[in-house]
């Protein structure tokens, strides 16, 4: 019998489903359910052959906990040592490396240190700090956010000069990054799972964060010229950083998709936000991504991003055309229920 252990915060119906699925799925071979911890040894057998991380982003004791298990082999969604290691702005910058549309972005020095940190520890900042070369280079109006933040916490849009001062000095010890602004025509969120399935769901961020609002659904939301081009940049950002599941989103202008967010591992998936249709699809493609994962066994997880940073162009792209002719899009169409669902 293999185990699958749920890690999860505040979220109820998308691990709810996602636990009765595999056990249905399962039938006994393969059982899931929620994790439960007290203090951990560090010689600890492990207990679980595949842990989905949900939530330890926020809580140090469950991120310390999932490396402990891959290091006796259990197999994690998402990676914790990768998720620990990563930021957006050195995704932002990998994104431009691999011929993705990135909006101008420039990563900002801290407003405040923790204590220790004195003058002489900052002696290679430049001071001042040649604020209006920024904002030539950034543009207005832009959006100040920190560099490896989620939730659309600490987010600021600013119009003026006056304003990047006013909310900069409002971000105590947080590393910020300025990036332009993009006055989208239209705007996607993109689900993406096992690197390769995509799901391209409407989004509108303008609506309250986690209000059911966002999400629309509408299968021919993009031309499918652009649809195409959506779903090849997921997954060469998805593919080229390991993420097995992650949401990539783009405001588009001038059919242009530029990539403003793609480091969310325990994307969004409650039913009430997402709607029915967009909870259904994750739900069973996390399951059929579990038990991909199973079968395979527990094979170390590898980074392709260094591969793909070759100065030769032509092996960038045949890279990411090779990940993009072994995988499909999904339209949003219809789906069965996650238990019944069968693959293509």
């Amino acid at each position: 019998m293999k185990r699958v252990g749920v890690l999860v915060g505040r979220e109820k119906t998308f691990p709810e489903a996602i636990i009765n699925g595999i056990n249905e799925r399962g039938r006994g071979d393969v059982v899931a359910e929620y994790i439960k911890l007290d203090g951990v040894k560090y010689d600890d057998p492990p207990k679980y052959d595949l842990v989905i991380d949900r939530i330890s982003h926020e809580v140090p004791f469950y991120r310390a906990t999932l490396k402990r298990l891959a290091l006796e082999g259990t197999i994690i969604i998402n990676n914790p040592f990768w998720w620990s290691a990563d930021d957006k702005f050195f995704n932002y910058s990998l994104g431009k490396k691999l011929g993705v549309a990135i909006p101008k972005t420039v990563l900002l020095p801290q407003k405040d240190y923790i204590e220790g940190i004195v003058s002489e520890s900052l002696r290679n900042l430049e001071f001042p700090m040649d604020w209006q070369g920024i904002i030539d280079y950034v543009g207005l109006p832009a959006f100040l956010k920190p560099f490896d933040g989620g939730g659309w916490k600490n987010v600021s849009k600013i119009n003026s000069l006056e304003e990047l001062w006013t909310e900069y000095n409002k971000t105590g010890t947080l590393c910020m990054t300025l990036q332009e602004s993009i006055d989208f025509d239209q705007f996607v969120r993109c689900y993406c799972v096992g690197q390769q399935e995509v799901m391209i769901m409407a989004y509108d961020p303008r609506k309250p964060y986690l209000s059911g609002e966002q999400y629309v659904h509408n299968p021919n939301y993009l031309a499918p010229g652009l649809a195409d081009r959506v779903a090849k940049d997921v997954r060469t950002l998805c593919t080229a950083l390991g993420y097995d599941i992650n949401t990539v989103e783009f405001a588009i202008k001038d059919e242009v998709p530029y990539a403003i967010d793609f480091m969310n591992p325990a994307p969004d998936a409650e039913l009430a936000s997402v709607g029915e249709f967009y909870h259904n699809w994750i739900v069973g493609a996390v399951i059929d991504l579990v038990f991909k994962r199973l079968g395979e066994g527990r094979e170390r997880p590898r980074y392709r991003w260094d591969a793909l940073l070759s100065p030769e162009p032509v092996q960038t792209y045949a890279v990411a055309a090779a990940a993009e002719q072994q995988s499909r899009t999904i339209t949003p169409t219809s789906r069965k229920a996650p238990a019944k669902r069968k693959k293509s």
